[in-house]
């Protein structure tokens, strides 16, 4: 049986945005229902070309479900530029956390919006001009090698997880397995150094990040979040409203806290809650 944190549940039994927007800006089908999954997303830009408007309809488990209402809440209020730049890991880490089995969801979400944004745009849908590698559910080589490039997957079993490949009848894991020894085989270009922080920077930069990428999430479920103290790479927070009685709260500091402070600050940051 599958853990579910406390978000992913509300957001199943609690959709938001369920339907289809009236003469939407972009629109976008993907999944397929013979596959199980299947997802439609539609929005709306207002006069200052932001989201304004954006609902889906699906057809798959509670993971499909929540991960496209959380996607909807996320889009919303941003520009087309801002929402392009949604990851299957920034969905996953809103509702925070998803089974490993179930971060296929996520990933049908990112596509969703990038076709919706595509047909906004008037550009033509992607091509996948590679063949299908897994038959079973119509996975093409070009989504394997997207997935495993940008989740640094290592495993057959963990690209069945993000995109249902390899989760038939099998033929198709050597192939996979050929892909995922390509791409970690290529060259990888080596990030640029990053300025040491003092320790005011750190602490503004942290500040800045919560109050502008963490607190309106956690505020959504009636939740917030407090800093205490930064002692080294060690961020001491303490947990209010919904946050600190949630069963969850430990996977949404290390999930979703702790991987946008090290997103947005600094890599080596590691979060701890602390008593208030």
């Amino acid at each position: 049986m599958w853990e579910y944190s406390d978000k992913v549940k509300d957001y199943f039994l609690h959709p938001r945005n369920v339907g289809e927007v009236e003469n939407p800006d972009g629109e976008a089908l993907v999944g397929s229902m013979a596959c199980g999954d299947a997802l439609k997303l539609t929005f709306k830009l207002d006069e200052n070309q932001r989201i304004k408007e954006a609902k889906f309809k699906t057809f798959g488990c509670a993971s499909a479900i929540a991960s496209a209402s959380a996607l909807t809440e996320m889009i919303k209020g941003l520009t087309i530029e801002e929402a392009a730049k949604i990851t299957n890991q920034d969905i996953a880490n809103f509702l925070g956390g998803l089974p490993q089995e179930k971060l296929h969801c996520s990933v049908m979400g990112r596509e969703a919006l990038e076709k919706a944004i595509a047909h906004y745009q008037g550009l033509p849908a992607p091509v996948e001009e590679e063949k299908i590698v897994c038959e079973c559910f119509g996975v093409s080589g070009q989504e394997i090698e997207r997935v495993v490039r940008e989740n640094d997957l290592k495993t057959v079993e963990e690209v069945t997880n993000y995109t249902k490949a390899g989760g038939g009848c099998g033929s198709c894991h050597e192939a996979i397995q050929e892909i995922i020894d390509r791409v970690r085989a290529e060259p990888r270009p080596a990030a640029p150094p990053r300025p040491r922080l003092t320790n005011i920077q750190k602490i503004r930069m942290i500040e800045e990040t919560i109050d502008r990428e963490i607190r309106p999430s956690l505020k959504q479920d009636g939740g917030d979040i407090e800093l205490v103290d930064v002692v080294g790479n060690r961020v001491l927070v303490a947990t209010r409203g919904a946050c600190a009685v949630c069963r969850a709260a430990n996977l949404t500091l290390k999930g979703f806290v702790e991987a946008k402070l090290k997103e947005h600050v600094w890599p080596e940051l590691e979060v701890e809650e602390v008593a208030p």
